[in-house]
């Protein structure tokens, strides 16, 4: 079956068959318009008076399923907005092979109606050209995937979706055992421990595209079931991980995009994306760095500077675009970041603002100087512990961003961010988490800190970072059983809590383990990035809303008393 897009001005008097459905219909003068779409798009049909199908075709409403049989002739006006906009077919032949209901809401790229609507509706809402492209683009890039990973001799190796609960990270979703009453699986949050066991089976190089599923609150970039591009080799090393990496990936924006990225990649160290951008995923579009101007205020009688960080951001030339009321509404956003308030400074061939008062003259000079201020700059100053002072100045730095437009449409950064700690202090737990997991392999010089100098011990973990967003990460794999004991030890499990959690794969170690390392690609948040689209909703087929439900099948649901006491599970009110 050809598509409307399969035809063009060169099959002018060809006798075509099309199906689709009705999008729209025009009488016009006695001659009926009927602008047929299917997945490639959109084909005029023409019904003249004098045809067999005349009486038929006034009976169309839109979404009505017909298909034609007609000849190709030349438009009189094209329409240059689509890709058959200088043919039309004058229709011969038509069967109506479905009627539609009233639909609730128009099937236009440019639809008002609510998200909840049109995810109620979301078999409709497929039928339009954006979310429809939007498929078209992501079975694309899983076609360039598989084709370049057999290319370098990768096997696809499907891992089990019912799997041991391995809390160690987000929460798991469980699966109860009608067999086994009282116990459960869980969906895996990732292929992680199942793709270290290939190695360790001999695979060697393993990729797959695979469901992953956690159970955590959700965003606009975030689902709680999503795709990954997963893949891990054994005898490798960081630099191979992340060549063969970023060599798809540009062979993704090439092929699916027809953009050359520039390789290798740069390569960014995780203290410095933290202490210029304040984030770990650095969007590099635009520039704002985040200047560390502690030193400043060493000495200083300033109460809320004394002894803490303070870093600042200079806007060149847009003080006078910032009245009060948009730098409090800043204000108020730094503070859901945890910051105690955004102070800022005007440059006016003197400095002007919130605190200028306050500073000494040689504060002020100093500020000028090392911040190189000129005439209407301005400059957000957060102080305070020094992570919290990094993630709200590096958040306002992204909003300041997009509100002053430094951010080009079509332009794409793309960055490694590495050296990533193996640590974070959790104040949930009161403990040193994973950063990533526990088989991440800390950097050879930083094993003996694993237990003594957590906050300085770095790992062998990259992040392919994407216009702001992280794309895709990995790392080196701990396959020495050794280390591994010792991580555990680190992050203070007990035997117990090893045996419960990983007892197989720490069983597996001690089995002629090879060297391995991989990484993973999220493929919804990647081709959200190449559809242009902030909503990672637009480029998976059914998605859940941020509160997890599915607004169509109406999921989560009550189940019947039966089938939970065939499972043995009680349900609490």
């Amino acid at each position: 079956m050809k598509l409307s897009v399969d035809y063009n001005i060169n099959n002018v008097g060809d006798v075509v068959t099309l199906n689709g459905w009705v999008a729209k219909v025009r009488n016009l003068g006695g001659v009926i318009f009927i602008d047929l779409r299917d997945r490639s798009g959109i084909m005029q049909l023409v019904i003249k008076p004098e045809s067999s199908v005349y009486d038929l075709a006034n009976t169309l409403h839109n979404e009505y399923v017909i298909s034609i049989k007609g000849k190709i002739v030349k438009r009189e006006s094209v329409n240059k907005n689509i890709p058959t906009g200088e043919i039309e077919v004058e229709v011969s032949d038509l069967k109506l092979l479905n009627k539609s209901l009233e639909i609730p809401f128009a099937l236009t790229d440019d639809t008002t109606a609510l998200e909840d609507t049109r995810l109620k509706y979301r078999y409709l809402d497929l039928r339009r050209s954006a979310l429809n492209k939007n498929l078209v683009l992501r079975h694309k890039i899983m076609m360039v995937t598989r084709n370049y990973f057999d290319s370098l001799g990768f096997i696809e190796v499907e891992t089990p979706m019912l799997c041991k609960s391995t809390p160690e990270g987000a929460r798991d979703y469980l699966v109860p055992s009608r067999i086994s009453k009282g116990k459960f699986y869980a969906l895996p949050q990732s292929p992680q421990i199942f793709k270290q066991l290939l190695m360790v089976g001999g695979i060697i190089r393993y990729f797959q595209i695979t469901k992953c599923f956690r159970d955590e609150d959700l965003r606009a970039d975030r689902q709680p079931e999503f795709t990954q591009i997963d893949m891990e080799m054994s005898f490798t090393s960081e630099d191979e991980v992340m060549d063969v990496t970023e060599k798809l990936i540009a062979k993704i924006f090439k092929e699916v995009k027809g953009i050359d990225i520039k390789l290798p990649l740069i390569k960014m160290k995780w203290d410095e994306a933290m202490s210029i951008y304040g984030s770990d995923k650095p969007d590099l579009r635009f520039d704002l760095p985040i200047k560390d101007i502690t030193n400043i205020f060493s000495n200083t009688n300033i109460e809320f500077m004394k002894g803490v960080e303070v870093n600042a951001i200079v806007v060149n030339d847009k003080a006078s675009d910032f009245s009060r009321k948009e730098i409090d509404k800043l204000t108020e956003f730094v503070k859901t970041y945890k910051a105690s308030g955004l102070a800022f400074l005007k440059m006016d061939t003197e400095l002007t603002g919130s605190i200028a008062k306050l500073f000494s003259d040689e504060e002020k000079n100093t500020l000028i100087k090392e911040l190189d201020l000129k005439d209407n700059d301005i400059v957000f100053i957060v102080s305070g512990k020094k992570n919290i002072v990094k993630s709200s100045l590096g958040a306002l730095r992204i909003k300041l961003g997009h509100d002053l437009n430094l951010i080009q449409d079509g332009d794409y950064k793309l960055l490694w961010v590495v050296d990533f700690p193996s640590f974070e202090w959790s104040e949930e737990e009161g403990r040193f988490m994973a950063m990533h997991h526990p088989f991440t392999a800390p950097k050879d010089e930083d094993i003996d800190k694993l237990i003594n100098d957590k906050e300085h011990c770095y790992s062998k973990a990259y992040d392919i970072v994407i216009n702001g967003y992280e794309a895709g990460g990995g790392s080196i794999r701990i396959h020495d059983e050794k280390v591994q004991e010792k991580m555990f030890e680190a992050l203070e499990l007990t035997e117990e809590q090893i045996k419960n959690k990983f007892g197989f794969f720490v069983d597996a170690l001690k089995y002629g383990t090879p060297p391995h390392g991989g990484l993973a690609i999220g493929l919804d948040r990647l081709t959200m990035i190449l559809a242009g689209t902030d909503n990672i909703r637009d480029v998976i087929a059914f998605p859940k809303t941020a509160s997890a439900s599915d607004l169509m099948s109406d999921a989560p649901s009550v189940v019947d008393s039966a089938q939970l006491k065939e499972l043995g599970i009680k349900v609490s009110e």
